[in-house]
């Protein structure tokens, strides 16, 4: 995009050098100045600035003249004029009737006045001239909201379900959050939120919840959390370009302000949002895109030291919901993150899970809180259902132990498996109450062989049974696998034998994980 021109017509050499230096160098302008009007005119017809900056008071004229002047060159009469003058309401009331004056500038005013007026009167300028001199109407909002491609209230629809439809949908563009006190908008592309800025919010309730290694760029979250184009963002880019800042810290920076812009809107009272496909990010997010999931979102915004974590008793497992059409997107989950969400295949506790990743209660809460939030899983109390792991190759005693299943009503439930390898994958998954080996398959001293070896210290807490209808096998392998009942027939057979074991071992069973 070429410079937008600036002409300043000032008979103060202070002011001729405050814009020369705000606007020029360091804003981005190309600026023209003149010391009067004489000067000004015959500057601004070679120039043609897209505006122009009037001192009120001019050697031997005013700035009334020369607005009136300009209004009769052709092509000057719709180049917007700024007054600028310390008289303020007596001289700003002569300019009423001029077309071309958009706006007034009141000295002493600041570099940073300057910038705003400029900035606001180069967005409007032209229309406003237009409009003033042709009777024609003007917008009353500038970049009003479209309709949106896609616009609800969260009446009917979560978060969720929102982001899984677009990025199950590979949709790109920016979905905007109406909360209570702030707007937030998440920018998707390729199936992966890229960033997440928000207005309304304030920035220390990001800038605080910085890790230590972040701190020193706390400072840089006022430019960061709008999400608004703007020159400091486009300095953050350049000083990127040039390799001056460490772009792998930037876009943690990036991710964390995601994470908590996130939560805060699961944490909000949420009233409406609209997808616009054609919006897009300013040029340091599209830089530093964060190609994440939600998922991997709220676990970091609920792993905070800060978080506020639910209390989690003994009593709960955590349990995996079965949603159709759920975005189960991994991308931004550490290792050992992805061991936690395997592990989660079926109900489990936290003291499992904590002594299978080596992980703390306290990280495991969060972890499972920011599952929660993303609607992967619940946390519910433990019921009464225990689980069985049976290896057996008959197929019948398989179907007779799936009627079992089957007939309890939930009371138990589990899986009929045919090798080793298998039990050793399931255990990955979750530890069973029980395991039941067949005693008659050819391989039988093998496998008990490895529940006394490589197995041993895995099926610690495992009830492990053998069944066969032969008293040899039974005193044989007794040492190895415990106990040694014979094989039941029917499904009434094996509800007896675990009626049996649930007699024997009171309220000491093994609680399924």
């Amino acid at each position: 995009m070429s410079e937008k021109k600036i002409l300043v017509i000032d008979d103060s050499a202070t002011i001729r050098r405050l814009v020369d230096t705000e606007l020029g160098a360091a804003g981005g302008f190309h600026v023209a100045l003149a010391p009067n009007a004489e000067d000004g005119i015959e500057l601004a017809q070679e120039f043609l600035p897209d505006l122009i900056l009037l001192d009120h008071q001019l050697p031997g004229t005013t700035g009334y003249e020369v607005c009136c002047q300009l209004i009769e060159i052709a092509s000057l009469k719709h180049t917007p004029v700024v007054i600028s003058s310390t008289l303020r309401k007596k001289a700003y009331a002569e300019y009423v009737e001029l077309s071309n004056v958009v706006d007034m500038l009141p000295k002493p005013y600041t570099a940073d006045l300057l910038k705003t007026t400029v900035n606001n009167a180069l967005e409007t300028a032209k229309m406003v001239v237009h409009s003033q001199s042709e009777g024609s109407a003007v917008p009353e909002v500038i970049d009003a909201l479209a309709d949106g491609d896609l616009a609800g209230a969260f009446s009917s629809f979560s978060i969720r379900e929102i982001l899984d439809f677009l990025n199950n949908g590979s949709k790109k563009g920016c979905l905007e959050i109406e909360c209570e006190r702030a707007r937030v908008s998440i920018y998707v592309d390729q199936g992966r939120i890229q960033a997440v800025a928000a207005t309304g919010v304030d920035q220390e309730m990001v800038s605080n919840r910085l890790p230590q290694a972040l701190k020193d760029l706390a400072p840089m979250v006022k430019f960061t959390i709008g999400g608004r184009k703007c020159s400091e963002l486009d300095g953050l880019v350049e000083l990127l370009d040039n390799k001056v800042l460490d772009a792998r810290l930037l876009r943690q920076l990036l991710r964390h302000q995601a994470a908590i812009l996130m939560q805060l809107c699961f944490d909000s009272n949420l009233k409406t949002f609209r997808f616009e496909s054609d919006r897009v990010a300013p040029s340091l997010f599209s830089k530093l895109r964060l190609e994440t999931s939600l998922l991997a979102l709220m676990v970091e915004a609920s792993s905070l030291p800060d978080a506020e974590l639910p209390e989690r008793s003994d009593a709960i497992q955590v349990v995996r919901n079965n949603l159709r059409g759920q975005n189960l997107d991994r991308a931004g989950l550490s290792s050992q993150h992805m061991k936690v969400l395997n592990l989660v295949a079926r109900p489990v506790s936290f003291e499992d899970l904590c002594r299978q990743t080596g992980m703390s209660r306290e990280e495991m809460c969060g972890v499972i809180r920011g599952f929660e939030l993303a609607e992967l899983v619940r946390c519910e109390e433990k019921g009464n259902e225990r689980h069985v792991v049976v290896l057996s190759e008959e197929n019948e005693r398989a179907q007779c132990v799936t009627e079992f299943f089957d007939a309890s009503g939930g009371t138990w439930n589990g899986k009929t498996v045919r090798d080793l390898l298998a039990v050793k994958l399931l255990m990955r998954r979750g530890r069973p109450d029980y395991l039941v080996v067949d005693l008659d398959r050819e391989d039988a001293e093998r496998i008990c062989e490895s529940l006394q070896g490589d197995l041993k210290k895995v099926l610690a807490d495992v009830q492990t049974t053998g069944m066969t209808d032969d008293p040899a096998k039974m005193e044989r392998f007794e040492s190895a696998v415990g106990q040694i009942r014979e094989w039941p027939e029917s499904a009434e057979g094996w509800n007896n034998v675990f009626e049996c074991k649930a007699q024997e071992e009171s309220s000491t069973m093994v609680d399924c994980v």
